[in-house]
């Protein structure tokens, strides 16, 4: 297990009810992708906030990445929807 730093912006946040969060991932959880299947698994708050994984966006220690990207050695990971505006 290793632990990382969530931090959670905008409606992600908002569903999930806290704007970041210190956890424990399993060894198991790789990826972007496994860590959003992960956090699922912790609530409904999560399994709502979460529920179009594929729309999520993250950024692993202040740089965008996709979701196959390893997240070992990552201090930080931020979690936001897709960003809009003009």
């Amino acid at each position: 297990m290793s632990t990382v730093n969530l931090v959670y912006f905008s409606w992600v946040r908002e569903r999930i009810g806290k704007g970041e969060e210190t956890l424990e991932v399993p060894a198991a959880v790789v990826t972007i992708a496994d860590l959003l299947a992960h956090l699922k698994t912790l609530g409904e708050e999560y399994e709502t906030a979460l529920e179009h994984q594929n729309v999520i966006r993250a950024a692993i220690n202040q740089e965008h990445v996709e979701h196959g990207e390893p997240i070992a050695g990552a201090r930080e990971i931020a979690l936001f929807p897709p960003m809009t505006g003009g």
